[in-house]
């Protein structure tokens, strides 16, 4: 039986993922849309960035997390990363918000809710040889060891047609479900502050302990399209030799049974993410990642009812 959402258009409708598609994504980890966002839509997107760059904001963070990503002019042409553009500019968060974006993300991961819980504003300059234009292989899960939830995915959504000379995500196909060796929680640490190298090994030696084989899968993805990918599934992407920038948007987003949970290290600290010095509280007073203000809810069933913190009917 098909349920049908009052948000969404039967064009959009036919958007959703098959349960075919939901299988794959199961399975092998990503899936890759159809067109979720129109031309106009993107190009709206394009022009939002260019003035998010020229330093246009609607709003700013009221302090600085600890690990924010966060390009600005003076670091020069590397590749670039803005942490939380939903937040501070409007116009981005506007399509950000799209709820054929959530409702898509909601088929894959079988939830009846999803909140974004961060975007990133990447771009990647077209120079060769840029080290910071080669991101290693990793895993969201891994810097997310302070959410609950196991089922956290993100969008990638290119401003363009983007492929392998654009230095596209690829995917490590089925990664996802493999297990880890050990419990060395350095993994927490983000890649930019880890060696490449070492990176490479952990992946191989990853694979070889679960017998599996790496499967590198290059996401080809045309303008208006996105691909969707498990937060456990090992990612990374390479160099831009297209001869002009790839620009793109990293959203990540949780289901509505993500919350954050205490997550001792081995140093005897707590894993955190940006969003514990930001978020309100809960009346336990633990980081609330479902505050409106940062991780806005963009695709609800309608069957499933609004609630406060306290888990009171809103």
């Amino acid at each position: 039986m098909t349920t049908t959402h009052p948000a969404l258009t039967a064009e959009e409708e036919a958007l959703l993922p098959s349960e075919e598609d939901v299988r794959h994504y199961a399975e092998h980890g990503w899936y890759l849309s159809g067109k979720l966002l129109t031309d106009e839509e993107v190009d709206t997107l394009v022009a939002a960035t260019d003035r998010y760059y020229a330093g246009e904001r609607d709003r700013r963070l009221p302090v600085r997390p600890p690990k924010l990503a966060y390009w600005e002019p003076a670091k020069g042409d590397v590749q670039r990363h803005n942490d939380y553009v939903h937040h501070e500019h409007d116009a981005i968060g506007r399509i950000l918000r799209k709820p054929l974006i959530g409702a898509v993300a909601a088929r894959l991961a079988r939830a009846d809710e999803i909140r974004i819980f961060q975007s990133t504003l990447i771009y990647k300059p077209p120079i060769s040889g840029e080290p910071s234009n080669i991101v290693p292989w990793h895993f969201d899960k891994h810097y997310w060891a302070s959410s609950s939830s196991e089922n956290m995915l993100t969008a990638f959504i290119p401003f363009h047609d983007c492929g392998e000379e654009m230095g596209t995500i690829t995917i490590v196909d089925g990664s996802h479900r493999w297990r880890e060796i050990g419990a060395d929680d350095t993994v927490v640490r983000h890649f930019a502050d880890r060696d490449r190298d070492q990176l490479e090994a952990m992946l191989a030696e990853n694979a070889a302990y679960n017998g599996a084989e790496i499967r590198k899968v290059p996401m080809v993805i045309p303008k208006g399209h996105m691909s969707f990918h498990h937060c456990r599934v090992y990612h990374g992407s390479g160099a831009n030799v297209s001869g002009r920038p790839r620009q793109a948007i990293s959203l990540h987003l949780q289901d509505g049974a993500n919350a954050w949970r205490e997550y001792p290290l081995s140093d005897g600290t707590l894993a955190a993410y940006n969003h514990d010095v930001l978020v309100r509280r809960t009346p336990e007073g633990r980081p609330d990642y479902t505050d409106p203000a940062f991780c806005p809810v963009i695709w609800r069933d309608r069957d499933v009812p609004t609630t406060t913190t306290e888990g009171r009917p809103a």
